[in-house]
Formats: C-alpha cells, sequence, structure tokens
C-alpha cells in the first residue's frame, strides 16, 4: 500500500506522544495526531506545580532516559522519593516500603505532567506532530488504516495507534468493547505546606471514604490525591477548615499545613478493554485500561504499553518480519495484559477491602499490615514490583 505514515498515533498525551518519539527515534515514519488546539505551552519554572503529578516507577523513567527526556526532568524539577508510609488507623504500626531493601536508589520520582508533556512534545518535529485536529471517521483495510480528518485531509497509515484515552471514539470504531465503572469516590488534588520535611517519604492512609495520599514535591511541599465519597464537602471547605481536615485525616504524620493551593477534582473510573489489538491497530494507555490511582499507576502502566509496543515493533522490523502483522501485534497484547489485569485486581481489591463495612475485616486487615511488616522478604517483592524490577 502507498501509506503516508508507518504509524499514525491518535492521541497526544503522555502515552501517545511516548510512542511517537521512540518509534520516530527508531526510524518509523510516524504522525501524532492530537485534537488539542496547541502542543503544550513551554513551562516557566517560576510557574506554580500542575496540580496533575505522577509517581514515576524506575522502569519508566527508563524508558524516558531512552527517549532523551529524562534528563531535562531532572534540570527542570522533580522529587525523588526512598520511602512509603501506608496505614489505617496509626501511623506507629504503618507498613513501610523502602528502596533501600531491594537496593535501589528511589522508589520513584513525583513529575508533574505538563512538564513531562511538553518535554515529550518539543523533541517531536512540527511535520510529525499535529496539534488541532480530531478524527472524523477510521476505517481498517488488507493493507492497513485510513483517517479521515476534520481539516478534510486523509491519513493512509500501516498501523494505526489508539491513544485518545478512556472515552476514546476510535476504540468504538474498531468494534472493541470496553468494560468499566465509575467508582463512587472523586478525587481531590491539590499542593500544601507543612510543618515537617516530607524527607523523601510518599504517605498513604487509607480511610472509610477513601485512600489519602501525600507526595513530595521538589519544594518541599506535598502533593495531596485525597480519593473520597466526601469530595464536594471538602472542596465547599475555605482553605482554613480544608487544612484542618487534612491535618485530622493524616493524623499529623507532617505536623500542621499551614498553606495550599487552588484545589481540583478528578472522577475515578476503572475500565478494560476486552481487546488491545484489531487488524492494523493497537491501543495504549487509557484507551486500553484505567485504573484506581491509589497505588499510582496508572501513567505507569500507560508508558510500560508504550514501551513493550516500541521494543515489539522494532524487534519484528529487525527481524524482517512484517511489524504490522496480527501476529506481532498479539505480541504486545500478550506482553500487556497480564501485567495489567494483575494491576487492575490489585486496585480494585484494595478499593473494595477498604470499603467493605463488614464486622472484623479492620482486624483482618491490621493483621495483614503487620504480617507483611514482619515479613522482609515479602515486603521486597512487593517494593521490586512496585518499581517494575524483576
Amino acid at each position: 500500500m502507498d501509506a503516508d505514515c508507518d504509524v499514525a498515533i491518535v492521541g497526544g498525551g503522555l502515552v501517545g506522544a511516548a510512542v511517537a518519539l521512540g518509534l520516530l527515534q527508531q526510524g518509523f515514519s510516524v504522525q501524532l495526531i492530537e485534537r488539542g488546539g496547541a502542543a503544550p505551552r513551554v513551562l516557566d519554572v517560576n510557574d506554580d506545580y500542575d496540580l496533575r503529578v505522577y509517581a514515576l516507577a524506575p522502569v519508566c523513567i527508563a524508558l524516558l532516559e531512552r527517549l532523551g527526556v529524562w534528563r531535562e526532568v531532572l534540570a527542570t524539577r522533580s522529587s525523588p522519593y526512598e520511602r512509603m508510609q501506608v496505614w489505617e488507623d496509626d501511623p506507629a504500626r504503618a507498613l513501610c516500603f523502602d528502596a533501600a531493601d531491594v537496593r535501589a536508589a528511589t522508589l520513584g520520582h513525583i513529575v508533574e505532567n505538563g512538564l513531562l508533556a511538553e518535554l515529550l512534545w518539543r523533541r517531536l518535529p512540527a511535520a510529525v506532530a499535529r496539534s488541532g485536529l480530531q478524527v472524523s471517521a477510521a476505517s481498517v483495510d488488507d493493507d492497513g488504516a485510513t483517517l479521515q480528518l476534520d481539516d478534510g485531509s486523509r491519513l493512509r497509515t500501516r498501523l494505526l495507534v489508539v491513544a485518545d484515552g478512556r472515552d476514546s471514539k476510535l476504540r468504538a470504531q474498531l468494534g472493541i468493547e470496553a468494560l468499566g465503572t465509575q467508582y463512587e469516590q472523586t478525587a481531590v488534588v491539590c499542593h500544601v505546606v507543612s510543618e515537617r520535611p516530607h524527607r523523601r517519604t510518599a504517605w498513604q492512609r487509607f480511610l472509610p471514604s477513601g485512600p489519602l495520599a501525600l507526595l513530595p514535591l521538589a519544594d518541599g511541599r506535598e502533593s495531596i490525591v485525597w480519593s473520597t465519597r466526601e469530595a464536594e464537602a471538602l472542596l465547599a471547605l475555605d482553605d482554613e477548615d480544608f487544612l484542618r481536615a487534612l491535618l485530622e485525616a493524616s493524623q499529623h504524620v507532617l505536623g500542621a499545613f499551614t498553606a495550599t493551593t487552588r484545589r481540583a477534582r478528578f472522577g475515578l473510573h476503572l475500565q478494560h478493554a476486552e481487546a488491545y489489538v484489531a487488524p492494523h491497530a493497537v491501543l495504549v494507555g487509557d484507551a486500553a485500561h484505567v485504573v484506581h490511582p491509589l497505588a499510582g499507576q496508572g501513567v505507569n502502566l500507560g508508558f510500560q504499553d508504550a514501551a513493550a509496543l516500541i521494543e515489539t515493533l522494532v524487534a519484528a522490523r529487525d527481524a524482517g518480519r512484517d511489524w504490522a502483522s496480527p501476529r506481532v501485534l498479539k505480541r504486545y497484547e500478550r506482553a500487556r495484559r497480564a501485567d495489567v489485569l494483575d494491576m487492575l485486581a490489585l486496585t480494585d481489591g484494595l478499593y473494595r477491602a477498604f470499603r467493605a463495612p463488614l464486622p472484623g475485616l479492620a482486624s483482618l486487615r491490621a493483621l495483614g499490615f503487620a504480617a507483611v511488616n514482619a515479613a522482609p522478604p515479602l515486603r521486597r517483592e512487593l517494593v521490586r514490583r512496585a518499581i517494575g524490577a524483576r
């Protein structure tokens, strides 16, 4: 077929941009189509931090290193964290995870969404990354895919990468169903100043209304991700009352909170596509799967999709195989599906375990925390899985 490009990626978020940059660097001809009206703006380091931040695992940082982006992240701003404390009723009995347990330097880095988006897009040539365009129709034939764009143009590609998010229209056009639900919780996010330093530690408490996470920022503040059924009430509070509620919920682990940014909210969902591939098409990121943020794995799963897809296509091409064939794409699906299902089961299971008001369940959870703390090999294995080590 006469194709305009080898690979067309629809959706210019973090995962789509990472796929585009990785394949471009490996010699594929690429087109990235983003419906947003403009590329991510240039970050001014004097700007306040983006309210949406991610806890990037080392396995995803390795991808950003290969893409040539991570050095720029470190030169701008990010916060490594070395420990994580998880508890329910008493922080003195918290489940403790430490990078030193697995001889790692960190458990990960806290990085802003906006910074990552800007740095990924900055490396993509203007002729490759096209913003302000939407796909009005898509069709697949024996040779590839055809995209009709809303500016009247047409794009032919050998492989279509669907990266247009949870509400993906392309996924539906390909005939791939996605099953899921909206959680009763809503995430309330902001950044706060605390009395005590965070000491490169991430904190998470499981409350009856949902988990509260306090993530360390590079400027000494904490990023708050409070997933709760009481979001409306928290958003209605003035700053002083909100900080007082946060102090009570965090059980004083960082002392008093003295200042906060504006607060924002995000709905929480569970969703999984019945397939990750179709003829000449493949799903990545939220188009394929959406998880509860309580384990901080959403963008990590997406970046691992990107890494697996790049590796699969490059290996097939270098071996002289048809890299857009169903057989090759199925390899990508097999490589990702088991890991994603494990994380879906873990995050949804934790959500339900801490939500169910069953008699004796709180005591059982406390026993589970104590058992993991008392079993260093199990704790190390959990740390290895969290950072992507094998």
